[in-house]
């Protein structure tokens, strides 16, 4: 009997209840609402501030350029003289013509005044004194007239030297020493461009636009001021632009073939190393919204359809699955609009080994691993989606 017992002791020990399985440890991220800076990132082209095409305003030869091609000018600097000996000429005639109507209307006031005692005399008839009047006031005229004259003729002498009409770089000249050039020609002598500073021109849709008008509105949004936006630049090969620019204006009109905005920013460009018609992405401050919720993108996954839905840890420790709309990516999260609030404790670690429903350990606010380290976690958190 004793010998039947231990063996049965021994085959209960044998078939015992095994224990209970850990609940999985998953790394959690508490959301928090916060104030965050809402910025859009648009491609654009860099355009001159001012430019200024350099035209003859009177006939003649061209003696000299004074400039070097490419070189920096400031406003009234001389840049050609044009042959002035004609002019020089024409404005002595025109002296010359003055001086002699001039002499005209001194007599003609003289005899007038005579007249004028004489035929309050009866001297003279009224109607001498009224010839005598007319001719003093034909000789007034025709001395405004060559007042007028001589006037025109500095004005044209002085269009013999060409100045620059505000301060930046030359480009090419299109015409040098013994040239011909006419008054008004259509072909300019040189273009000097201000590129201190310069203008960004990016477009942005039209639809986005309304959008961030409707929140300004709404209040959901805190504008940066009208023209006080701030921007930033990123050039052609990937550098960001040291100095930060500010928007200036958009356009109040749609363009019917894009169905965008152009939006205008300025940005001090000291080294001219903005350049006319160089292609850059610049990233436009909109607004703040305050109370924004920022979810970190390892925890955020997209169902075959495009829904988003992320992992929360819900009240006994339970995993919750929620179904999330997503605003815009900010960095390494995304800004979400619907279905995570402030509080909520979202599983960014820890993904492969839980599903929703089942109870976890939490291990909160671990240090954000990278999306390349954690490729596991998206896909597994994907495959629960699904």
């Amino acid at each position: 009997m004793l010998g039947i017992g231990a063996l049965l002791l021994s085959a209960c020990a044998g078939h015992a209840a095994p224990p209970p399985a850990a609940k999985p440890t998953v790394t959690v991220v508490t959301l928090r609402a916060s104030p965050v800076s809402l910025t859009t990132e648009l491609p654009g082209r860099v355009s001159a501030y001012r430019i200024a095409e350099v035209r003859p305003q009177v006939s003649g030869v061209i003696l000299r350029r004074l400039f070097t091609e490419g070189d920096r000018v400031s406003a009234g600097q001389q840049l050609y003289q044009i042959d002035p000996a004609p002019y020089e000429a024409a404005l002595a005639s025109a002296q010359a013509s003055l001086a002699h109507a001039r002499a005209a209307a001194t007599v003609a006031k003289l005899t007038e005044e005579r007249y004028k005692s004489l035929v309050q005399a009866r001297a003279v008839s009224r109607e001498d004194y009224d010839n005598t009047l007319a001719t003093l006031q034909q000789d007034e005229a025709d001395a405004a007239s060559g007042q007028a004259a001589v006037r025109t003729a500095e004005i044209n002498l002085a269009y013999t030297k060409v100045y620059s009409p505000i301060s930046g770089r030359t480009g090419r000249s299109s015409v040098t020493e013994g040239a011909l050039v006419t008054a008004n020609q259509a072909a300019s002598l040189v273009t000097v461009t201000q590129l201190d500073p310069v203008y960004v021109d990016v477009t942005q849709p039209s639809a986005t636009l309304l959008r961030f008008k409707r929140e300004l509105a709404a209040g959901s949004i805190v504008g940066a001021g009208a023209n006080k936006a701030a921007a930033r630049l990123l050039l052609e090969d990937g550098t960001p632009y040291d100095a930060a620019g500010s928007l200036q204006f958009s356009e109040v009109t749609v363009d019917e073939g894009t169905g965008s905005v152009t939006l205008r920013a300025i940005f001090p460009n000291p080294n001219d190393l903005l350049l006319p018609g160089m292609f850059v992405h610049a990233t436009i401050e909109e607004g703040v919204r305050e109370g924004a919720i920022l979810a970190s993108q390892q925890g955020i996954s997209h169902t075959p359809d495009g829904t988003a839905t992320a992992l929360v840890v819900g009240a006994d420790d339970t995993v919750e699955r929620r179904t999330v709309e997503l605003e815009r990516a900010i960095g390494d999260e995304w800004l979400v609009s619907r279905g995570l609030a402030a509080g909520d404790r979202l599983i960014v670690g820890g993904l492969q080994r839980i599903k929703p429903g089942m109870q976890v350990q939490v291990r909160d606010d671990a240090p954000t691993r990278s999306l390349a380290s954690s490729g596991d976690d998206a896909h597994t958190l994907a495959r629960i989606a699904r």
